[in-house]
């Protein structure tokens, strides 16, 4: 089997855990057999003199990064026409290079931003169309799309998703969303392909396992993640002074980068705990593992998470871990087994939640214990790559039809707090 697998990031351009899961999944389908191409991109603010289109074999993966239009786009201002600039990119660098013999038996769209080309090139190549969707932007906005550019993505989505002919979702409550958002049209006549649930996968021998210290001195905590409203910060940051009036000492460090640093500073004021926080910013892999290894939790507080990668890698180190049960997070962490959770948004239960691993280090140890055994059953890339493949070899080319406009969730965004 030839898969085409198309992602605005691979190794080495990496914006987030997207890049990380295509690139994990392409080289255990490859491991597996399949024959993989993945088609990406050259670093942003390139073009082909400096950076021309690269065509390489990596670790059995052929990759086309298709190298950047000379347009001056740019994505946080343009991101539209930076999207569709780098479609166009990718569907000239695809017919260019691959030939007859290489036709791709199925074309796999990794998320909205590849939807241009991806749809392209399975009409193309008249092959069926796999569509993983990760997020969604009405997700991430409590269900709804209030802003113009809010309102482009969602229609994107909706187009990828009921262009697809078969989709892949992370979680069964992304599935559950992405049914709900995208399973009608104006007309009412949309209908989605069959949607597929294969949970995100890690690699168990990049995150070492170290058994928790008997530290009785004042414990750390630890946020990893992008700094973004929707992963639940600032319910941390509200718990703080309760936890450390229970636990004197506790301190926060909080490894990542995002767009809300300087509202949760300003924070960290308001509820007068600036000096136990620490801002450490993006952390490369032995930094994070080092981190994991020294805390003696790890709380992901998530509002909206269609998974959460780094829960598992995290369980994977040892950590034991304190999350929310947004989305993907409740599925994977079991509370009173392989971890402790609290409903999201809710700041008292989040306080109970850390107390609880705080007041006994050897319940919360043995816990985390049980969570990585749990991740090397369920979620190591050679099974997640053999479900993917299942759904590869089921797709079938659904019969073209007209799709109607999406209706769009359009209203005022629920009032947060100020700055956001």
């Amino acid at each position: 089997m030839k898969v085409l697998m198309v992602s605005w990031e691979y190794p080495p351009v990496v914006v987030g855990g997207l890049g990380r899961h295509v690139h994990h999944l392409a080289e255990a389908l490859a491991a597996a057999g399949v024959d993989v191409t993945v088609l990406t991109r050259r670093p942003s603010g390139t073009d082909a003199s400096t950076h021309p289109t690269d065509d390489t074999v990596v670790n059995g993966v052929r990759v086309i990064a298709a190298a950047e239009d000379p347009t001056h786009f740019d994505f946080g201002v343009d991101m539209m026409a930076w999207t569709l600039s780098m479609g166009h990119s990718f569907i000239r660098a695809a017919i260019a290079r691959l030939r007859d013999d290489e036709r791709p038996d199925v074309v796999h769209a990794h998320d909205w931003l590849v939807a241009h080309p991806a749809i392209a090139l399975s009409d193309f190549f008249d092959v069926p169309l796999v569509a993983t969707l990760h997020a969604t932007e009405a997700g991430r906005h409590s269900g709804w799309v209030s802003g113009h550019v809010n309102r482009q993505v969602h229609s994107v989505e909706w187009w990828l998703a009921n262009s697809a002919d078969a989709l892949i979702t992370c979680s069964s409550s992304m599935r559950d969303e992405v049914t709900e958002l995208f399973g009608g049209g104006a007309d009412g006549s949309s209908e989605l392909a069959p949607v597929t649930v294969i949970h995100n996968g890690i690699d168990l021998t990049a995150w070492s396992f170290a058994e928790r210290p008997v530290d009785a001195g004042p414990a750390e905590l630890l946020f990893a993640g992008r700094l973004e409203y929707e992963k639940g910060i600032q319910d941390l940051l509200a718990a703080l002074p309760a936890i450390r009036r229970s636990h004197p000492g506790t301190t926060l460090t909080v490894a990542g980068e995002g767009t809300q640093l300087d509202w949760l500073t300003g924070l960290t004021v308001k509820h007068r705990v600036k000096g136990a926080v620490r801002f450490a910013g993006r952390q490369d892999h032995d930094g994070l593992v080092t981190l994991m290894h020294r805390c003696a939790a790890i709380v992901l507080p998530s509002r909206y998470e269609p998974f959460g990668i780094i829960a598992l890698e995290a369980a994977a180190t040892g950590i034991p871990l304190v999350t929310s049960t947004a989305g993907g997070l409740g599925e994977a962490v079991i509370d009173g087994e392989t971890g402790t959770t609290f409903p999201p948004a809710d700041v008292a239960a989040l306080t109970a939640a850390v107390r609880t691993t705080l007041d006994d280090p050897a319940a919360a140890a043995a816990r985390a214990r049980r969570a990585r055994a749990v991740l090397t059953e369920e979620f190591t890339w050679p099974v997640i790559a053999d479900r993917t493949a299942a759904v590869y070899g089921s797709a079938t080319r659904r019969t073209p039809r007209p799709l109607a406009r999406p209706v769009i969730p359009e209203r005022p965004l629920p009032d947060r707090d100020p700055g956001v």
